[in-house]
Order: C-alpha cells, then structure tokens, then sequence
C-alpha cells in the first residue's frame, strides 16, 4: 500500500476531484457512504485510488452494461 502525500487528498481536495462541496464529504462520511477515507487522528484523509474507484463505482451505462466495467 502506497500512502505518498501525493497519493493522498485532505477533505477539501477530495471534494475539489470529485467536483462536489466540502459538506458533501462530511454530510458522505456521516451517511456511511462515499469514497473510502482515513482518519488520522482528527484529520480525513482520501486516497487517490480510493476517488478513482469511487468514481467508478458511479458509472452508468445508458446501453445496459454491467457498471463498473
């Protein structure tokens, strides 16, 4: 497992990548959905992989195919 700093996202970059607002991650996390995270004592923390694989998870295929292929 890879936890370079560039490999990682504070809450509000995350939010920046995923093109939603900070609160969205917050009200996410309370919600037990969203991306996968972190905590680092206080801090939250994003793993790039973890977006990438959220974002895909989120895929919809107007032809019927299976999502996330």
């Amino acid at each position: 497992m890879n936890l370079e700093p560039t490999n990682m996202f504070n809450e509000t970059g995350a939010a920046l990548f995923l093109g939603v607002a900070r609160q969205t991650m917050a009200n996410w996390r309370s919600q037990r959905r969203g991306p996968v995270y972190h905590k680092l004592s206080r801090r939250v923390v994003y793993r790039l992989s973890d977006l990438e694989d959220f974002i895909q998870s989120c895929r919809i295929d107007p032809q019927g195919n299976v999502r996330g292929k």
